[in-house]
């Protein structure tokens, strides 16, 4: 499957169902036209699993609000959640292994540790007194 490009209108769409793979990049940043091949040749082995890019140089608001501040960075998302960001190129045999990894999580389990870490960072401290 070859990759798509991604916009500030287009990526909640594309992110929300299945694996998503976002590699965030500019045109004159050296390790991000390292990587861009790899990221390609990957894509084409794996169907099932969407390669997008975004250029952070056209889409600012997108690459700010994924606070973005380094590239390139890959994100990974699984049914809407982020489960992986990382700053700098991967090789093929790395991301190859996050790949797997990915898709051998159980969402299930994400889904009710994501809950967990939500509802924890809604409840106030222990220990805080009221005035």
């Amino acid at each position: 499957m070859a990759t798509i490009e991604l916009t500030e209108s287009t990526f909640d769409d594309t992110i929300k169902e299945g694996t998503v793979l976002v590699d965030f990049w500019a045109p004159w940043c050296g390790p991000c036209r390292q990587f861009a091949p790899i990221f390609e040749k990957v894509s084409e082995a794996h169907a099932d699993v969407v390669f997008a890019k975004v250029n952070t140089e056209e889409e600012t608001a997108l690459a700010a609000s994924a606070q973005i501040s380094a590239i390139p960075t890959l994100m990974a998302f699984r049914d809407g959640i982020c489960i992986f960001q990382q700053a700098g190129a991967l090789g093929a045999s790395a991301l190859e292994s996050l790949i797997e990894k990915i898709q051998s999580l159980d969402m299930d389990e994400v889904r009710k540790a994501v809950a967990e870490q939500e509802a924890a960072e809604d409840s106030p401290a222990s220990g805080s007194g009221s005035f």
